[in-house]
């Protein structure tokens, strides 16, 4: 497994993002919350992953209860990135969304607590300044953002006196606005990109086509609709082409591109121990530039 440092801590490149855990509307099933979750987790720490994304509405609380319950005594090999849904962010209630977090996650001390989303009917420093006492008393070791523009992270970051170290955006081949100007201003001032949906749900593993499409929420994306799908099918032969050429697969492809850039981690779902132990295999694969490059080319010519 590889790392990347930030603020003096070892973060997993590849880590486990646990919406699933909980959440009846992925399709997965009882057996996954009460089992499968946990050998997961146990599998991910064996793995050298350390960083876990969760969000207090994962399940309403139940991904962050299932994560801090399968942790358990391993609890200090991890890394715990939660957040904060600001919907009604009035002073005081974005402590206390904090302090049920940490409960349910069975912590005292949250590694990287984030705000969700942005709320453009309140000031974006007052909601990310309420958090500065719970910095200073350790109650939160970091602070970050989630779905920030980066015009906003940056203003943001100007207006209060604490650095505001991660922003995690949806970055994949599917979606590489963040790679232009993110990225860049992220490697010059020492924060972290971590990208959700590295492998959009599926259709970068190569799971998925026009006669073969997902049966649970998935289906009503637009990632799946017949436009991509057929769209997706120049894209998916020089994955595989480029996967043949390293003995991958071609969900590895999709990770090890969104891995190809400094200060980018990466926190893909997992449905079943066998993917997550192919997505930690993603950490080792170095695309060369011009495998790179062929990648970024196909995919801008399909989804501009």
């Amino acid at each position: 497994m590889r790392y990347r440092e930030l603020n003096g801590i070892q973060f997993s490149v590849i880590g486990l993002g646990t919406w699933q855990f909980g959440s009846p509307e992925w399709g997965y099933g009882r057996e996954y919350s009460e089992r499968v979750a946990y050998e997961l987790v146990e599998e991910a720490l064996s793995l050298g992953i350390n960083l876990f994304d969760t969000a207090e509405l994962y399940g309403f609380g139940r991904s962050e209860t299932i994560l801090g319950q399968a942790l358990g005594s391993h609890r200090r090999q991890a890394l715990i990135a939660s957040k904060y849904a600001p919907i009604l962010p009035l002073p005081g209630v974005g402590r206390k969304h904090a302090r049920r977090s940490a409960a349910r996650l069975g912590v005292e001390e949250i590694d990287l607590y984030q705000l969700h989303f942005p709320n453009p009917l309140f000031s974006l420093r007052a909601e990310v300044a309420e958090f500065e006492p719970m910095l200073h008393a350790g109650d939160i070791r970091m602070l970050g953002l989630s779905n920030y523009s980066l015009g906003a992270w940056r203003r943001t970051q100007d207006s209060v006196s604490f650095p505001l170290w991660t922003n995690q955006v949806h970055l994949s081949l599917f979606a590489r606005r963040p790679v232009r100007e993110m990225v860049p201003w992220a490697i010059a001032n020492d924060r972290l990109i971590i990208a959700y949906s590295p492998l959009e749900q599926g259709l970068l593993s190569g799971r998925y086509d026009i006669d073969n499409k997902p049966t649970n929420l998935r289906r009503l994306k637009r990632e799946f609709g017949d436009r991509t799908l057929l769209a997706f099918r120049p894209v998916r032969e020089v994955m595989e082409r480029v996967a043949r050429s390293y003995d991958a697969t071609i969900a590895q492809v999709a990770l090890a591109w969104v891995l190809s850039h400094e200060s980018v981690v990466a926190i893909p779902g997992a449905s079943s121990v066998e993917q997550l132990r192919s997505n930690a295999q993603a950490a080792d694969l170095i695309l060369s530039e011009d495998d790179y490059l062929d990648l970024a080319e196909v995919a801008q010519r399909m989804w501009p």
